[in-house]
Order: structure tokens, then C-alpha cells, then sequence
């Protein structure tokens, strides 16, 4: 799935794992990892995430899964996106898909 679906205002850890792609197990290892990924327990102790936790669990999975980076990498990376406003970021990242889809489409031409 991919963030397009995000309607819902609050979403349980079953649900946000299987949106993110990983274990429920390993979002609450990242609860410990990284203080941006941080939901709200209800009275029932069941943790209920918000948009912005999930949109940090997209984030947080993109740089360890897909971009490989080790812990202390991204959590390094989620602090430095943290001091850049969300204008700066969103201009970054559209740089940085722009860049990747250029390098890939020479990839292809070469092969």
C-alpha cells in the first residue's frame, strides 16, 4: 500500500504494520529507536498511531529497508530532517526522486 490511503485519524499497530510493510514487532522495536515514531496508548494500553506516526514509520522504513541505512544513520538523518522546515524536506526529496528516476532510466539504457 502506499501513503494515498492515509484517511483515517487514528490506526492501530496491525494496521499501521501492514500499511508500512513490517511486523508489529519491529514497529515497537522502532517506538525505541527513534523519538519521532512515538503513538499514544489508549486507556486500554493499545498503542493508536496518528498520521504523522505513520508518515514517520514510512520514513523510518524507507531509510532502513530500502535505502539501507543502519540505525544510527537514520536516526541521524530523521534529527537533520527535523532542523529543515517541511517545505525544504518535501523540495529535497522530490530533488532526490527526481535524481533517482534520471539514474535509473540510464541504468536501463546501458543494460
Amino acid at each position: 500500500m502506499t501513503k494515498d490511503k492515509i484517511t483515517k485519524l487514528y490506526y492501530s499497530i496491525g494496521e499501521v504494520g501492514e500499511l508500512v510493510g513490517v511486523e508489529t514487532h519491529v514497529l515497537r522495536y522502532w517506538e525505541n529507536e527513534f523519538s519521532q515514531l512515538n503513538p499514544r496508548k489508549n486507556n486500554a494500553g493499545r498503542r493508536t498511531y496518528t498520521k504523522e506516526d505513520l508518515e514517520a514509520a514510512y520514513r523510518i522504513y524507507e531509510l532502513l529497508r530500502v535505502n539501507k541505512y543502519t540505525l544510527a544513520g537514520a536516526r541521524q538523518v530523521l534529527e537533520n530532517e527535523g532542523d529543515a522546515s517541511p517545505v525544504q524536506r518535501s523540495i529535497k526529496r522530490k530533488e532526490l526522486l527526481n535524481l533517482r528516476l534520471f539514474l535509473e532510466n540510464i541504468r536501463q539504457q546501458l543494460a
